[in-house]
């Protein structure tokens, strides 16, 4: 009688053991969501980014996981963060909240994939080496930020002829786009 529960309990095991394989091998990607910002603020940003992973066919918990990185506005948190995503070996990085997130990604690898979202010049902030060719594994869109620092200004002038004083804010934690937004309102100003 023993050894009719044994081979039982044998074959049970050994009908999980392919299921267990199975699950194994259908891990899901995931992609590692590193960004300067904090959660809260950005939240807008990371639904927009759901519902375009969604209109590609990736649904966060279904078919594609998502792992969530802050440095809630501390960019010496960064470099930390990137290498533990790095670590979990995600298979791709979105760096979002600034060229500082998508270099610390660049950093910590040179192999996972990296796609940054930054508002100033990725050749000038060292994140590729061309517009035309990337390089390496960074890849990234160019929002043009700084380039449209004059255009606003040439708007602001045509529907407020009168004012004779524009103020123009920056992010001072953000060194480089502001030092380059400051250049282009300074020479729309005198243009």
């Amino acid at each position: 009688m023993s050894s009719r529960r044994e081979f039982i309990t044998l074959l049970g095991g050994a009908a999980a053991w392919p299921l267990a394989a199975r699950a194994q091998q259908s891990a899901l990607p995931v992609i590692g969501f590193l960004s300067m910002e904090s959660p809260g603020q950005f939240m807008h940003i990371v639904n927009a980014f759901r519902r375009g992973l969604s209109g590609a066919g990736y649904v966060e918990h279904r078919n594609v996981g998502i792992d969530y990185s802050w440095a809630e506005g501390r960019p010496d948190r960064l470099p930390a963060l990137a290498a533990e995503l790095v670590s979990r070996q995600v298979t791709v990085i979105a760096a979002t909240g600034g060229p500082q997130s998508a270099r610390a990604a660049k950093a910590a690898s040179a192999t996972i994939p990296i796609v940054f979202v930054v508002g100033s010049d990725p050749v000038r902030e060292g994140l590729v080496t061309s517009l035309n060719r990337a390089g390496g594994n960074l890849t990234g869109v160019m929002l043009f930020i700084e380039e449209l620092v004059a255009k606003r200004l040439e708007l602001l002038r045509e529907l407020i002829p009168q004012a004779r004083v524009i103020g123009v804010l920056f992010n001072p934690n953000s060194t480089t786009t502001a030092e380059h937004q400051m250049s282009e309102a300074q020479r729309a100003r005198s243009g």
